[in-house]
């Protein structure tokens, strides 16, 4: 089935080309010129992702997200902008959305982006995640510790997810600049190691301590430690 892109920006040029080079590679695509329209589209689910300029008349990109994400849709969303600033690509991540694109920006590097989310969300529609007492479930974005919710923002939860998935398995930087946050050059090596770090603290906040371990020079790992009572046998 081919992939239906969403692309809501109000520029012609840049909504006749998107068009034009995602369906030469293999999606559906539709279009809207502003806020508005592209948040009555969006609240069709019927999209796979959404590319979302953020400068939109009418109601801005992060609007239109902030009132999806508000109403529980969770279609992938790709915000496009001229703004490179750290604070803005932070806002529109916080907001929930599954990556950022700068303009200008290359359209291999795009697709590449947009492919990658929608493997991601093909990846929903499989069962929890457990390891030890922890459970990750990439339908809900839930994580709960034993019965204990952990609350964790999209960001920090693809993170976890990830690092989930490939529990045992020493994860590199750059494979997880490229898993969650789309391409390696969009945000600097720096940020994984806060996000690991927000992470951590939400788990020992619950009682999930030492999931997961840093090995230095390589990455990351995720396994159960021996003091889970999962793990060990002991209730």
């Amino acid at each position: 089935m081919r992939p239906r892109v969403l692309v809501v920006d109000d520029e012609a040029g840049m909504r006749k080309a998107l068009q034009r080079g995602l369906t030469a590679e293999g999606m559906d695509v539709v279009t809207a010129a502003d806020g508005p329209a592209g948040l009555r589209l969006a609240r069709t689910q019927a999209f796979d992702v959404l590319l979302l300029d953020i400068m939109l008349p009418g109601l801005s990109g992060y609007r239109v997200l902030q009132q999806l994400r508000a109403e529980g849709i969770g279609t992938p969303v790709l915000l496009v902008s001229a703004k490179d600033g750290e604070i803005d690509q932070a806002d529109g991540l916080d907001l929930g959305a599954d990556g950022y694109v700068v303009k200008p920006f290359s359209f291999v590097v795009l697709v590449a982006q947009v492919r990658a989310v929608l493997r991601r969300s093909s990846r929903d529609a499989r069962g929890p995640l457990r390891i030890g007492g922890l459970t990750v479930d990439p339908a809900t974005r839930e994580v709960r510790w034993h019965d204990e919710p952990v609350s964790l923002s999209p960001r920090e939860f693809f993170l976890l997810e990830t690092l989930t998935r490939r529990a045992g398995t020493v994860v590199p930087k750059e494979d997880l600049l490229r898993e969650v946050w789309g391409v390696e050059q969009a945000v600097t090596r720096n940020v994984v190691e806060v996000y690991v770090g927000y992470v951590r603290r939400k788990l020992e906040a619950v009682g999930a301590r030492s999931f997961v371990r840093t090995v230095r020079g390589h990455g990351y790992v995720v396994s159960v430690p021996e003091s889970d009572p999962v793990a060990s046998g002991r209730t």
